[in-house]
């Protein structure tokens, strides 16, 4: 859900709810590593049933990632989406099922917004790439150094979308995996795995509460099931708590703000691509290569305990003295309702209320005291009381004044405390020695290099010359003179704009804090007076009908495919008079677009080349149609912010009738291929061998049955729906042919698919928001500290390690630390001087795949597995992604070639000084090689060829 900050505000008012999650990492022996066996016990100290994960918030850090390099093709992708997906069953550990969902297409409300992301990206990408080469063109010139420019594969993030070949390719190859996985990995064996690719319709997180949802309603659902949904939007908090499981946690990464990243043009950390000097990057010590690199970059996971939010809501939500019966479960209800108010996916959210403002604790304090008025909740099961939300806003309304003027004064402190801040920071610059007495940083290991200070009284001198001189001010040229040539008090010094301390601020028409804000709000937004109350009111209807639709679509599904909110911007709290009467029903039986016909909907002309030829001229045929769709160039408007993307992109909606009425002209000329991709799909259903239901889905492929069974519930947890026949389905005893060249194929696979469909209803049944009878309520976890925002003795909250919270976290005393002093050798640094030059880089720096083996270990053998009985090794075969397929290096006679493994096949002895002994035995860590790019050359399966028809864009 588009609410910026929303998860941050929530941690920083409720911590508890976050517990950093404990993973078990796969040990390696000899240069082996060995798999991690996930039928064990969950680390965590809690067991799972349920995993689902929201697949769009895994591919998009694993196609183009933002803290290392992208990978270099689709194949790459495709593995690196594979171990994602592994190392977050390793830590959730599901027992009974893991449901996949991608993004299919979405409701006409959401399109809005991937038409504008795709917009913005899409511009985004040709200006930095324009950007770009303009810099590297002036570094060249001027002499400077810059790495040879990569030729390789430019990848459209907008291919992320369905209908595209992407996302086909990406299908195929989760069945893949699926099957794989289900073959070869004991903790797969018990568990149903169900995969909602792209032709299924729906958002990705909006299926997974769809089939939540209608298994609730079964009476064979177990109402103690733990769910565990990954993702990282926002809105997977609401609807966590709109399905009332008591039962309910959310992993996501761990946000790190402020993270370094790398210069686009040279690969060196500690400035961007406009301030590149085209400077070459000096190798300093062994190690060096890893200077850049901060220790443990890689990305942690955490938990977000929704039953501990619920105990927290209770507590804020719980109201005495109410003329009506205090239910819990309406309360958080009206809660996640509030919520809209600050922003989400389908509406903008109104001028008054800013999230970072405390717009949420505004809101329930409003609530708290007007509920006494309305005579009971403003929500029930997805649906809203239109009467008593107008006393909500009306209350807010009667306050947006102070709000705006309270919002400029912040603003102001705000400038000021920062100007005064970069005034301190010159100050202190002038008091900082310089040259031989330039303070040298702790632990450079490099005690041999220091020199001693030559004439240190000249050197003395010339610091207080120097520190004179810029405290002194200079003469220039508009400075006035006195006759003894002193500079005249009266004579002043006109500063440039660029030496200001303040930066330019966006101007802003509206200045709500003046009087005639809603005035100059609606001239220059809407273009309309604001005297004209029938637009208003319109404006109004619109946000009213979106505020129902949102809340109908998170508690009851999609109300219509086609509603969609029609402008850009949203009325003020004030306006909402008269809106108990506003209707609130939406269309029947509507449907969702086709792929193509979605693409035409939200892609730019630039992302044009995933479309057939015929539909692509429709974007720049200049006798088109629908041309105006299609802006080269469109303005965004920043509305107060301060960045880009904060702003709101100006681009026409799309009118439904003249897009299909111009489709119309050119579906005959889609090819069969291209038909396939435009038809909507469904769910498909995977089990292992050893799975209960494995013997009847094979019963229904030997008996040719076509007709959808029932599935028996008392075969697979409790599980309902429908089977049907799969037109392409996974059996036993067939090969499965890889997508993926660098994998091999399942010649000897068990697993079985079958197509599944959840249980239906009519379309006007209600799904009740409630605790469902027979659930236990989660013991209490939350304890008087935690009430305060600190707690361990006043000193900052942090979070638990698992669910036990009397787990204690090993730590080291001073008296270990002197211990290691006196263990480890003080003759480091002799070799370099680096930061990181004399100290090897630790295991976490192997940012390669758990399935990539390290070759050119030493032939001695750790004992690292010393204290491991046969009943903690893992039993079940090596899965297919760590065999390395048939492949031989032509220059090293028989030797095999790993496809999977970068590293080169010839490695220098592993670092011996430093070793860090482990109760196993010593860990030796091996070297990496100095040359990033004959990594990458060699062993790493196939040069990518060039792709058909056009699909990405060469540089």
């Amino acid at each position: 859900m588009g609410v910026p900050a929303f998860f941050r505000w929530l941690s920083r008012k409720y911590p508890a709810i976050i517990v950093s999650c404990v993973e078990e990492k796969p040990k390696e022996c000899n240069g082996i590593k060995i798999p991690i066996d996930s039928s064990k016990p969950n680390p965590n100290e809690v067991e799972f049933d349920n995993l689902y994960l929201d697949m769009n918030g895994i591919i998009h850090p694993c196609t183009h990632p933002e803290d290392k390099p992208a990978p270099k093709n689709e194949d790459e992708m495709m593995v690196a989406i594979f171990e994602y997906i592994d190392r977050l069953f390793n830590i959730v550990r599901p027992r009974r099922l893991l449901y996949m969902a991608i993004d299919g297409v979405a409701p006409r409300a959401k399109m809005n917004q991937q038409r504008s992301r795709r917009f913005r990206a899409s511009k985004e990408g040709v200006e930095t790439a324009e950007e770009k080469q303009r810099i590297r063109q002036e570094i060249l010139e001027k002499g400077g150094y810059l790495p040879p420019e990569e030729i390789k594969e430019r990848f459209d993030s907008n291919c992320i979308t369905p209908g595209t070949e992407f996302m086909d390719n990406l299908a195929k190859c989760l069945r893949y995996y699926i099957a794989d996985r289900l073959n070869n990995d004991p903790g797969w064996k018990n568990v149903a795995v169900i995969l909602s690719d792209a032709s299924a319709p729906g958002e990705g997180e909006h299926k997974i509460m769809d089939y939540i949802r209608r298994q609730r309603a079964q009476p064979n659902h177990d109402p103690n099931t733990h769910h565990c949904l990954c993702g990282a939007d926002a809105d997977l908090i609401m609807l966590g708590l709109a399905t009332h499981e008591p039962n309910f946690t959310i992993i996501r990464e761990e946000f790190k703000p402020n993270k370094p990243k790398p210069c686009a043009l040279c690969n060196q950390f500690g400035h961007e691509v406009k301030d590149c000097q085209g400077l070459p990057k000096e190798k300093q010590g062994e190690h060096d290569q890893f200077a850049d690199c901060p220790p443990g970059s890689e990305q942690e996971f955490i938990f977000i305990r929704l039953c501990v939010l619920r105990e927290y809501l209770e507590r804020e939500l719980t109201m005495a003295s109410l003329p009506f019966t205090f239910d819990v479960e309406r309360s958080i209800d009206d809660w996640v309702f509030m919520c809209f108010f600050v922003g989400n996916d389908f509406l903008p959210h109104l001028p008054s209320l800013e999230i970072r403002e405390g717009a949420i604790d505004r809101l329930v304090n409003i609530y708290k005291n007007v509920v006494h008025k309305t005579g009971g909740y403003l929500t029930e099961n997805g649906y809203v009381n239109l009467q008593r939300v107008q006393m909500i806003m009306l209350s807010v309304g009667e306050v947006e004044d102070n709000i705006f003027k309270k919002r400029k004064d912040d603003e102001e402190n705000f400038r000021r405390r920062q100007k005064d801040k970069r005034k301190r920071m010159k100050r202190e610059q002038h008091s900082m020695p310089g040259g031989q007495f330039t303070p040298q940083p702790l632990g450079r290991g490099n005690r041999g290099s220091h020199q001693p200070i030559n004439n240190p009284r000249h050197a003395a001198f010339e610091m207080r010359m120097q520190d004179r001189q810029s405290t002194t001010p200079s003469a220039s040229p508009n400075t006035s003179f006195t006759s003894d040539g002193s500079p005249s008090p009266a004579g002043g010094i006109k500063r440039k704009a660029e030496d200001s301390d303040s930066e330019p601020e966006p101007e802003d028409n509206i200045r709500l804090w003046e009087a005639g804000w809603k005035q100059r709000y609606y001239k220059n937004k809407f273009d309309v007076d604001v005297s004209d109350k029938n637009f208003r009111r319109k404006v109004v209807q619109s946000y009213v009908e979106g505020l129902c639709w949102v809340l109908r679509y998170y508690y009851q599904g999609c109300a219509s495919w086609k509603w969609y909110y029609p402008f850009h911007y949203a009325p003020f709290a004030s306006d909402f008079e008269g809106i108990a009467d506003m209707p609130s029903d939406f269309e029947k039986g509507t449907k969702p677009f086709r792929p193509l016909e979605q693409l035409m909907g939200v892609f730019p002309a630039a992302s044009g080349n995933f479309l057939p030829p015929t539909w692509r001229n429709l974007m720049t045929d200049p006798e088109s149609s629908i041309i105006d769709f299609y802006p080269e160039d469109f303005a965004i408007d920043l509305n107060g912010k301060k960045y880009a993307w904060q702003g709101v992109a100006l681009l026409p909606f799309v009118d439904e009738r003249r897009l299909r009425a111009a489709l119309a002209e050119v579906y005959p000329d889609l090819t069969p291929e291209e038909i396939r991709r435009n038809s909507l799909g469904g769910d498909v259903l995977f089990v292992g061998k050893q799975h209960q239901l494995h013997d009847f889905i094979l019963e229904q492929y030997k008996s040719g049955e076509k007709e959808a069974v029932g599935l028996p519930p008392e075969l697979c947890h409790g599980i309902q729906g429908k089977l049907a026949r799969n037109d392409n389905p996974v059996l036993p005893d067939e090969t499965l042919h890889s997508p993926v060249p660098m994998l091999r194929d399942l010649t000897q696979n068990s697993a079985i698919s079958i197509n599944f469909k959840d249980p239906q209803f009519q379309e006007d049944f209600i799904f009740k928001a409630e605790v469902l009878s027979g659930a236990k309520k989660p013991p209490p976890v939350l304890k008087p500290g935690d009430w305060e925002k600190t707690n361990n003795d006043g000193r900052p909250w942090r979070p638990q390690l698992g669910f036990n919270r009397d787990r204690r976290q090993v730590h080291l005393d001073q008296s270990s630390f002197r211990t290691l002093g006196h263990a480890m050798s003080r003759n480091r640094g002799h070799s370099g001087s680096g930061v990181y030059s004399n100290i090897a880089p630790p295991g976490a720096y192997n940012q390669g795949n758990t399935y990539r083996p390290l070759l050119g270990r030493p032939q001695q053998i750790p004992k690292l597995l010393s204290n491991i009985g046969p009943q903690d090794s893992w039993q079940g075969p090596t899965p297919l992604f760590q065999h390395p397929p048939q492949r031989f290096d032509r220059n090293s006679g028989a030797t095999p070639l790993l496809a999977w493994n970068r590293m080169p096949h010839s490695q220098g002895q592993p670092y011996q000084q430093n070793q860090y002994q482990r109760p196993g035995g010593p860990m030796n860590y091996p070297q990496r090689p100095n040359d990033r790019r004959e990594r990458g050359r060699q062993g790493y399966g196939r040069p990518y060829p060039l792709p058909p028809s056009g699909r990405y864009n060469w540089n």
